[in-house]
């Protein structure tokens, strides 16, 4: 197995990358003086990716919408009983989520580090679905879908991505749709499973108190043989522009929730953490919490605790989105736009920029004392084809003026739109 140490000189720390012969990825951070370890066993395939072709394949095959996210359901049952009692034995605490561009099983625990390891990589590499269970899961997640179309934060994110989003697949639930779930068999489970979860296509990350020759050993003997596939996605065609404005629904909610959203042109995986870290300086200048319009729209009520800002990117989607309460929402709109189109013409002055850079570069550094976020970072950082240190070395060597640029280029109106969801009257 190929074996590459990553250090970083900053944090004077250092972790492993181990290409196994399968194709399979195996990132090891073990960190000294913590009492916990936290595993996570993912695959490059989310909620996005219904269409697709293997190397074998002549044409692409569409899929229905959902079907990631079933599949993480199906995946901890096998013909033996439920995954969860596997780790019921050892004291892991388990779980698993399907996001838009990945899915990934994993498990936190202080005791029992091997055996919980050995369940990890068992149950992933082992499907068990027939038509019977399937039928099951398709009520069981049918419900999940029915509670979360009344889930007012659920609903006016989804909403603003139906409003933002033509025909790009992000615009969908990640649960699908109760039409789209009926259409899933355990044919089409086996089809996506043998594509996506190809080891070549898929990581294993562990951070934490661990040792990392007992790891690496479990993890080799328990990995099945199975042939290399080469993977190919395909994302409709998506305009600049958005596909409306706004979108307004009415819910069971006390006070009007909204969220803002400015569309932008998607990147390729090597430019997307540069390219977030970008817009999340900039968005801390527009309207971070020691900024002047926070603090006028705070203390004139127009927002309250609940606002908040993120920049939200994947492989071919990229957003800008503010969102919270309040009781004018579209005031909460112009405002915004009105500072970002005022910044466009300025730009961030350098006192500003360095006191954003500094802060955000502590906050980078202090989630390296956290094992769970190690963990998932590895995986992120890997599946953007990045290391979890460029984090670092990319906001050490920010420039003002590349900021500057993007924020000129971006932020278009007509590319901005905004959800509301209102009380029901």
């Amino acid at each position: 197995m190929k074996k590459q140490t990553i250090q970083n000189n900053i944090l004077k720390e250092e972790y492993y990358s181990f290409t196994h012969e399968s194709g399979l990825t195996i990132l090891l951070y073990p960190m000294q003086g913590y009492s916990s370890s936290y595993a996570l066993f993912g695959t490059k395939y989310g909620s996005i990716d219904t269409t697709f072709k293997t190397h074998s394949d002549e044409t692409y095959v569409t899929v229905p919408e959902g079907i990631a996210h079933f599949l993480e359901h199906k995946l901890f049952e096998s013909e033996d009983g439920d995954a969860f009692s596997l780790f019921a034995k050892t004291g892991a605490s388990a779980n698993a989520y399907t996001s838009f561009d990945k899915t990934c099983y994993l498990f936190s625990t202080t005791d029992n580090f091997a055996e919980s390891l050995k369940a990890l990589v068992g149950f992933v590499q082992s499907p068990y679905f027939t038509e019977e269970t399937v039928k099951k899961e398709q009520g069981i997640i049918g419900q999940e879908i029915k509670m979360y179309e009344d889930d007012p934060n659920w609903r006016v994110f989804f909403n603003l991505l139906v409003a933002m989003y033509h025909n790009n697949p992000v615009r969908i639930d990640i649960a699908g749709t109760v039409d789209s779930i009926s259409k899933i068999d355990k044919d089409l489970l086996y089809r996506c499973y043998h594509t996506f979860y190809n080891l070549s296509n898929m990581v294993i990350s562990i951070a934490g108190n661990f040792d990392v020759d007992q790891a690496i050993e479990i993890i080799e003997s328990n990995l099945k043989s199975i042939e290399k596939v080469e993977v190919s996605t395909k994302t409709p065609d998506e305009p600049k522009a958005v596909a409306k404005p706004e979108y307004i629904q009415a819910l069971h909610v006390a006070s009007p929730l909204f969220n803002v959203g400015y569309k932008e042109l998607p990147v390729n995986e090597s430019e997307e953490l540069s390219i977030q870290l970008k817009y999340e300086l900039i968005l801390n200048a527009v309207v971070g919490k020691s900024t002047k319009l926070y603090k006028e729209m705070y203390d004139e009520g127009i927002i309250n605790s609940t606002f908040g800002k993120e920049v939200f990117c994947g492989r071919g989607y990229l957003a800008n989105i503010f969102a919270g309460e309040s009781k004018q929402p579209q005031l909460v709109k112009e405002k915004i736009n009105t500072a970002i189109q005022c910044l466009k013409k300025t730009g961030i002055d350098e006192t500003t920029f360095e006191r954003i850079r500094k802060s955000m570069y502590g906050r980078i550094i202090m989630n390296f004392n956290d094992v769970d976020e190690v963990a998932n970072d590895m995986v992120s950082s890997y599946f953007s084809n990045n290391s979890i240190y460029d984090t670092i070395n990319i906001i050490s060597e920010l420039k003002c003026d590349e900021v500057n640029s993007l924020l000129k280029s971006s932020f278009q109106e007509e590319c901005l739109a905004i959800s509301i969801i209102n009380p029901i009257s």
